[in-house]
């Protein structure tokens, strides 16, 4: 017979299943919203109802109707359309910044982690200079200094972030090239830059699966920052942080041209910062184990 202590309380068993299901419906539910927005960051000029740019004064400020489903702007552009259009702008930007992160971090750190001493210190005092100031004002300060547009925003999130990767990937090197299989391939007679590309980056660039899908969400929130001060895309290019920053004059009159784009950022940031928790609960063996 079992004593109370060994009869397992409500609380503690909603607990496990959530532990045994919740990263499968995160995962599940994540990939979905994801898989929507780069179809309609893709079929945007098919899907899009209206020209996202096209200005009808006569239409401005309307409600949701059949010809607009959640209405028009102050300058009577479609919302949902402009939405569609903003998709593409956001997804695409972080997409040629992670390109651009990942090239340039994981190259200058993987040098540096390989190659140690004076490479590695010189390089190390050079990222330090990057990391000492937060993101967000690094990236402030490089749109002022090269200008508004998509470009300059892109190259501007990508330079303030690639130092943490780089970072990030040193101690990734450091740690994998003492391991037993890469000093097993190393006494089998492999040069130094074929067990590199053989046995050391591929492990690290799984390492950095979690890491870039956990800071998609971050860097959309910067590229919609930076637009929604005036420094990053410009209108009229459809873009949730200038839709956000337009909808301001009339945040108690129609609140509704504030809450769409917000919603897309939200829904957006979320999506990815799920699917980034799921997996790292499915891929880390520490989370893994205390789960059990």
């Amino acid at each position: 017979m079992k004593t109370l202590a060994q009869i397992p309380l409500p609380n503690s068993v909603f607990a496990a299943l959530r532990r045994e299901r919740m990263p499968g419906l995160s995962i599940l539910l994540s990939a979905a919203i994801i898989i929507l927005l780069v179809i309609l960051s893709v079929a945007a000029p098919l899907i899009s109802p209206h020209d996202p740019n096209a200005i009808d004064l006569a239409q401005r400020l309307q409600g949701m109707s059949l010809g607009h489903p959640v209405g028009t702007d102050h300058l009577g552009r479609d919302i949902l359309s402009r939405l569609i259009y903003g998709t593409r702008v956001s997804l695409g930007a972080v997409a040629v910044i992670l390109a651009m992160v990942l090239v340039l971090g994981i190259g200058v750190g993987s040098l540096a982690g390989y190659a140690g001493g004076r490479i590695d210190a010189v390089i190390m005092r050079f990222c330090d200079v990057f990391l000492t100031f937060p993101t967000f004002v690094l990236a402030m300060f490089m749109v002022g200094v090269l200008g508004t547009g998509i470009v300059n925003v892109v190259l501007a999130i990508a330079l303030s972030h690639w130092a943490w990767y780089a970072r990030i990937a040193r101690s990734l090197v450091l740690s994998f090239k003492e391991r037993d299989f890469v000093l097993a391939a190393r006494v089998a007679g492999g040069s130094r830059l074929g067990v590199f590309f053989a046995h050391i980056l591929p492990s690290v660039l799984v390492q950095f699966v979690v890491l870039c899908t956990l800071d998609i969400g971050h860097m959309i929130l910067h590229v919609a920052g930076l637009s929604f001060l005036g420094l990053g895309v410009m209108p009229p290019m459809a873009e949730w942080g200038v839709m956000i920053s337009d909808a301001r004059e009339f945040i108690w009159t129609q609140p509704m041209l504030l809450f769409w784009p917000g919603l897309m950022v939200f829904c957006t940031v979320m999506a990815f910062n799920q699917l980034g928790d799921a997996l790292r609960d499915r891929l880390d063996p520490a989370l893994r184990a205390e789960a059990i």
